[in-house]
């Protein structure tokens, strides 16, 4: 298939007029019935189904290199068993809910009932961008908003293919999608929204809430940090090392919930890393030529992550990568997976999240100083423990706070859709993937029903007596 990139992008002085079509279609249709919804969603699953083969080579092309089977697994498998989750369930979600009402208050009745929120803004990012774009649109379509979408301009095939997909299917007031860079990302930032989601950076986070401030749009921030492995004592340490392994290499280390760095009993650093490698190259090989292995998204990130490599050897740090062909891994803009030791908190590859196949392993006396080293820092958005020792693994639990966890695994718990996924502190703010993104992008609106007969109205003026002995009784049975 042939990528081709359309050469006109959507300026920044149309998104207004979109933004305005879509909230008055809103407005007409506050109601959505789960008909429509469903609709909707099924549609989305017809353009995720038909179209996997089209994004697989618009993401390769965005890459230079993505291996089209993680495509199809990490991105098309997921956002396709989302949308399946979500209407098998919309009918449910969709109900009022009953809430128990206080005693002062019977037989008056309390319910919820969700209702759509308007419109949704998706700033989505390169690294995933099918799932990390269409994901949270579940979510809204499944709440019964209307959606407008802003991919990376990072991957600007996927970009304008989504674009075509989405206008074959859908009008221009169910779901947009505005392509361009970042004047259009600035000013898509701004617009009203009645909910914004952003995945990316924390630093580019920080001014899409700032931005959304500004209109009071309320935000889910989809960021990232440094997320630990900690191999405990307990763990087999060939198990752990396979599977951090691949959390690491998937994407080529591209993922927002990769493991950052490792927490290493001391001692045991090298055995972890002759396990590492033999993972490694069992999963990839040694050559830079294999399909399976993706390659860095651009020469800018890839200088980025030799300046980290390079940055931390001067300061001491020693790197075993394992692998030769230097010229040809660096013409096909792939980077080799590189275990780092000895590195300190003076090095960016302590400070920064790496979002690389570069790996730090940190080595640690006991668990309380894993602990320590991890509390220490940001809140990351996950976190991954390894071993076999109930009792070490639920300290760890208690005592850390992260968006997420996956224990003796890495990754997993992102594709739970009956959990919420989402940060914390620097890794972000709110949560989606099935019911919780359907109650994100929802207002849940509390309604009381007053009864024929009611006792409240003994508490109005005139205030005296009865007022004093009805509302002492009232304290006592409250």
């Amino acid at each position: 298939m042939n990528v081709a990139v359309a050469s006109e992008p959507t300026a920044a002085a149309d998104l207004g007029a979109v933004f305005h079509l879509q909230r008055e279609a809103a407005r007409r249709e506050i109601s959505v019935a789960a008909a429509v919804r469903k609709d909707r969603l099924r549609r989305l699953l017809a353009l995720v189904t038909d179209k996997t083969p089209d994004f697989e080579a618009a993401i390769d092309a965005d890459f230079g290199h993505r291996s089209r089977h993680e495509t199809r697994l990490a991105e098309a498998f997921v956002v396709e068993s989302a949308i399946k989750h979500a209407l098998r369930r919309l009918d449910r979600w969709m109900r009022p809910k009953r809430i128990a009402t206080e005693l002062p208050f019977w037989p008056g009745m309390n319910r919820l009932m969700p209702q759509p929120l308007g419109v949704v803004g998706v700033i989505s990012p390169w690294n995933y961008p099918l799932q990390l774009t269409l994901a949270p649109v579940v979510g809204a379509l499944a709440a019964g908003n209307r959606v407008m979408i802003k991919p990376s301009e990072l991957s600007p095939h996927f970009a304008h293919l989504l674009a075509s997909a989405v206008g074959e299917r859908y009008a221009a007031d169910e779901i947009s999608v505005v392509v361009g860079g970042a004047d259009v990302a600035q000013g898509f930032a701004a617009l009203p929204f009645d909910h914004l989601v952003f995945t990316g950076s924390t630093r580019v986070g920080r001014l899409v809430a700032e931005a959304a401030a500004r209109n009071l749009t309320p935000v889910t921030l989809e960021l990232g940090g440094k997320s630990p492995a900690i191999v405990d004592r307990s763990a087999d340490l060939a198990v752990a090392a396979q599977r951090i392994a691949y959390g690491k290499l998937l994407n080529a280390g591209q993922t927002c919930i990769a493991p950052d760095y490792v927490l290493c009993p001391r001692g045991q650093e090298e055995s972890f890393a002759e396990h590492f490698f033999r993972a490694a190259h069992r999963l990839y090989g040694t050559d830079p030529q294999n399909p399976d292995y993706t390659a860095i998204v651009s020469d800018a990130h890839y200088d980025r992550l030799a300046a980290l490599l390079a940055e931390a050897h001067d300061k001491g740090a020693r790197s075993d990568a394992r692998t030769s062909q230097a010229e040809t891994w660096k013409r096909l803009r792939k980077f080799p997976p590189n275990l780092v030791f000895a590195t300190t908190d003076a090095m960016r590859v302590r400070q920064e999240e790496i979002f690389g196949p570069i790996l730090p392993i940190v080595p640690y006396e006991s668990a309380a100083e894993a602990i320590a080293f991890v509390n220490a820092r940001e809140r990351p958005l996950a976190l991954y423990w390894f071993g076999r020792d109930g009792a070490a693994r639920e300290h760890v639990l208690r005592e850390t706070v992260s968006g997420g966890v996956t224990v003796n695994d890495c990754l997993l718990h992102i594709a739970q859709e009956n959990q919420p996924f989402g940060g914390v502190g620097a890794s972000g703010m709110g949560a989606y993937h099935g019911e919780w993104g359907f109650r994100t992008f929802s207002k849940e609106k509390p309604v009381f029903y007053r009864p024929r007969a009611s006792g409240t109205r003994l508490l109005h003026p005139p205030y005296g007596a009865r007022f004093e002995s009805l509302l002492a009784l009232l304290r006592r049975v409250t």
